[in-house]
């Protein structure tokens, strides 16, 4: 069985800079967020965070919804 076939294509991950760059904030704010479990939910991939493009999306959608 090749792993492909149980796996759709990965997306690419956003990093600070680029989450931070699309939101119109600052990376500060990324971290305050992520203290204060306010913000999308990250990844830690290593020592570096990542978000789904996906899952901030929908992250959106929820503090649109409000």
């Amino acid at each position: 069985m090749n792993i492909s076939t149980l796996h759709a294509p990965l997306e690419r991950l956003f990093s600070v800079d680029t989450l931070a760059d699309y939101l119109g904030v600052s990376p500060k704010t990324l971290y305050d967020w992520r203290l204060k479990r306010t913000g999308p939910p990250a990844i830690k991939v290593g020592n570096q965070l990542r978000w789904r493009p996906a899952a901030v999306e929908a992250w959106l959608d929820a503090r649109a919804q409000r």
